[in-house]
């Protein structure tokens, strides 16, 4: 290393200024790496290791979750199931049940009470989500109200309003009227909020069941008024007197708490962002609607006969087999109901097995239009891919509900399992997306014009399109892999916008898709209002950005640049099927994805998912290097051409500009040796220095050095510093002299031992000469400033618009005389 660097110093003699160039690889590798990463010590206490294994914080593994990231042996969860009858009174917009659940215990645990969740009473004007809704935050109705500040007012919006009336004059929450054994022996129960307590007369010991009934009802909220995730939605100008409803009825029943062997009971009380976190059964459920109602809900109906005519069920017979989606409710036949008035009532009886949730729709306004979507050698080899909406949604409905149905179980099949159960539906309502068991609900509708038609623009269709394609994907994840919602939303929300997308780019990749790839999350990952992806739910500032799209963009990086398709998409079907039915907590998912892809991503769970660093890496310098040959006869005429490169000095630019005499040219008689051979001229003494450089080579040396002068590539040390804290590969676009291009990707381990700076050596033919180097040339990773990435450094692109400006709205401004008096305003005065 000593010689090394030595011989790349030139000559004491040589004194003018010349280009940084190799003698061997060491010696120029030193010169370009920065100091931190040469071994010179560091100042105190500023190392960070962005390495260090995540085992360090993700739970240790046991008999019931292993270190491979796969259930354990001793793996359980709960069984529920349910069995309910309910009764829907429209007029009254209420709805009355009895509800039996058996409860069975897996655990090893015996339990003294259970717990149940009673989401319903979110809506009670006294309850934990109204009481700690704060003014002006973040919440799952939007800014719908902002705080003033200086001379601008605090503002509410109609919205909101409508929202605070809605609340003041109605009475929401559950009326629980008896918890009681299938014997009539009440059971002592506490509410708490959206919980409640039940204590069993003895603990319920592992392995044994308990079955016990509630009657409850509650008054269905108007989801356009309340902003919910289920409700009714009124159509005052329908046809029929009083108009019509659509009811979208979810977190309608009390279910049951999780028991997990990770936390035991998950009583976390229900804010309205956080979702749910639920046991999978068997359900049997009698639900009673007007007779002119169409009932869409999960699972399959039992009494078709009893609720459909002859026509309707022949038609969803032959749906199975159709090539495209066919009516089962015509536009016709819903039109007739709509106008109609109903005459009694009908009992539509669903039945759904190994379900997480129920969750149901209600309207005489509803068409229906069904295909089926053929997976062969599956469980269930024919499901069959539903749509219910009325009239407002127009031919936007009737071409891409369904299609988008058999479309997203055509794509997430493909990552992770056959479609688990036997119906797939999307249905029109008030709420914009939710998705449950075999049901979605999804929001977009068409326009009417005052000629009658329906139109819809671009964004209600990617609207529609991209939200079926959304909610249908929740029925795998989280409805089949049961991710906890309400701990870790990004679980089941970034996993399901990452696969959305995918879905998206394969239905029409032109189609501006957003808030999917790295790049849309730049402005959320260099912001300020942004906590750690790992950050639960209620939490969170921004939970599109932290649980959609972040996670989103994360995998994308993952699948395309730092794992490769092949091995994640392996990885990801194995985290599915491992965890199909069964509740994944983030260490399963962790560790599953490293061991079937065969990658260490401690490194990549660390910064994207428990930090709020973002990718910035700067290309800062390259330097170019070449080979010495140490012979003077060539090296030192190139220093000659070299030095005649560099500019001429400014002052004697000048004196040659004034004209100025040169003493040396006046007086020959001064001129001397050094007039005819400058300090480029090759000397005995040079010769000889060479010639003794090369005997004291060993022969490896000897033959090292003579290939490489023979062969003068390309040396470039590239240097590049980390500046947003996210270590992440370097994805390189190169351009050579001769217009070829090359795009190599550099792995993120490049950054292990200093995640600040680093530099990379580049070895090219001699004829292989670089002119530019982009990093991130595809904008993969969501790399936050890109001019920071080019190199020689880029005119930054922008553009000059012009703009008049607007006159004061302040009414100390405004010509209050004249327009008292109904004068137009001067346009023309300034």
């Amino acid at each position: 290393m000593t010689r090394a660097f030595a011989l790349s110093n030139p000559p004491a003699t040589h004194t003018r200024r010349t280009p940084l160039r190799f003698v061997l690889f060491v010696a120029a590798l030193f010169f370009a790496v920065p100091a931190a990463a040469q071994g010179i010590q560091q100042t105190k206490g500023n190392y960070e290791d962005k390495f260090r294994q995540l085992d360090e914080v993700l739970p240790d593994a046991n008999t019931y979750r292993n270190a491979s990231g796969a259930p354990g042996h001793e793996y359980w969860q709960q069984k529920v199931d349910y069995t309910i009858a309910a009764e829907l009174d429209e007029a009254r917009r209420r709805i009355t049940a009895r509800e039996t659940v058996r409860y069975t215990n897996n655990s090893p645990d015996a339990l003294p009470w259970l717990w149940m969740q009673l989401d319903q009473n979110i809506f009670k004007r006294d309850s934990m989500a109204e009481l700690t809704d704060a003014f002006g935050g973040p919440g799952r109705r939007g800014p719908k109200v902002t705080l003033g500040s200086g001379s601008e007012p605090t503002k509410l919006s109609m919205e909101e309003l409508r929202r605070q009336q809605a609340m003041a004059d109605n009475d929401y929450g559950y009326d629980i009227t008896r918890v009681a054994l299938l014997d009539g022996a009440a059971l002592p129960h506490t509410i708490v909020g959206t919980l409640m307590r039940i204590d069993l007369p003895e603990p319920l010991a592992p392995g044994q069941s308990v079955e016990f009934a509630i009657d409850w009802a509650f008054n269905i909220v108007e989801e356009d008024a309340v902003s919910a995730r289920s409700g009714y939605e009124h159509f005052p100008d329908d046809p029929r007197k009083g108009g019509n409803d659509i009811f979208l009825l979810a977190q309608w029943f009390p279910r049951m708490v999780v028991y997990s062997d990770y936390e035991g009971w998950h009583n976390k009380e229900f804010l309205g962002r956080g979702e749910f976190t639920l046991e999978f059964g068997d359900y049997t459920v009698d639900l009673t609607v007007p007779d002119d109602h169409i009932v869409a809900a999960t699972g399959t109906i039992q009494n078709p006969d009893q609720v459909l005519t002859a026509a309707q069920r022949q038609r969803l017979e032959a749906a199975k087999n159709a090539d495209a989606p066919m009516f089962i409710v015509t536009p016709q036949e819903a039109a007739a109901a709509e106008a109609g008035n109903p005459r009694g009532t009908k009992t539509w009886r669903f039945a759904a097995q190994n379900v997480r949730d129920f969750a149901w729709a209600s309207s005489r306004k509803f068409m229906w239009d069904a295909q089926g979507h053929k997976q062969p050698g599956a469980e269930h080899e024919t499901v069959m891919a539903m749509s219910f909406w009325p009239k407002e949604g127009g031919d936007l409905w009737k071409k891409y509900s369904t299609a988008a149905v058999v479309h997203t179980m055509k794509v997430y099949s493909r990552f992770s399992f056959d479609y688990p159960y036997p119906v797939a539906q999307s249905v029109n309502g008030p709420v914009g997306g939710m998705e449950y068991p075999m049901i979605t609900f999804n929001g977009p509708r068409t326009t009417l014009n005052k000629d009658g038609s329906r139109t819809y623009s671009l964004a209600e269709k990617m609207f529609l399109v991209g939200v079926v394609i959304h909610e249908v994907g929740h029925i795998y994840f989280p409805m089949t892999v049961n991710s906890d919602e309400r701990q870790w939303t990004w679980m089941d929300e970034g996993l399901n916008s990452f696969l959305d997308s995918v879905a998206g780019y394969e239905w029409d990749p032109n189609m501006p898709w957003t808030r999917s790839l790295a790049r849309d999350l730049v402005p959320y990952m260099v912001s300020n209002n942004q906590q750690p992806i790992m950050t639960q739910s209620d939490s969170i500032t921004d939970l599109g950005s932290n649980a959609y799209g972040k996670p989103s963009a994360a995998y994308h990086v993952l699948r395309d640049t730092v794992i490769g398709r092949e091995r994640f998409d392996f990885a990801l079907k194995e985290y599915a099927r491992r965890w199909k039915f069964k509740r994944p907590t983030p260490a399963d998912f962790f560790r599953t994805i490293e061991e079937a892809s065969g990658t260490d991503l401690d490194w990549f769970w660390r910064g994207w998912f428990y930090t709020t660093d973002h990718v910035d890496i700067s290309l800062d310098t390259i330097y170019r290097l070449k080979m010495d040959t140490k012979n003077p006869d060539i090296d030192l005429p190139r220093r000659r051409r070299e030095a005649a490169d560099e500019p001429t000095p400014i002052g004697i630019q000048i004196n040659e500009q004034q004209g100025l005499p040169i003493w040396v040219l006046e007086n020959p008689g001064v001129t001397d040796f050094y007039d005819k051979n400058d300090q480029f001229t090759v000397t005995p003494k040079d010769k000889k220095s060479y010639t003794d450089f090369l005997d004291g080579l060993q022969a490896w040396e000897r033959q090292a050095f003579e290939r490489a002068v023979k062969e003068d590539a390309n040396y470039y040390v590239l240097n590049f510093s980390n500046k947003g804290g996210l270590v992440m590969p370097i994805i390189l676009g190169l351009t050579f002299k001769d217009g070829s291009t090359e795009k190599l990707n550099i792995p993120a381990e490049i950054w292990r031992r200093n995640s600040r700076e680093v530099a990379k050596l580049l070895v090219y033919p001699k004829d292989k000469e670089l002119v530019q180097v982009v990093v991130d040339p595809d904008w993969e990773t969501g790399d936050a400033d890109l001019e920071n990435n080019h190199y020689p450094r880029r005119i930054i692109p922008s553009r000059v618009e012009a703009f008049k400006d607007e006159a004061s709205k302040s009414r100390v401004s405004r010509d209050l005389m004249g327009e008292a008096a109904g004068a137009e305003p001067d346009k023309k005065r300034k």
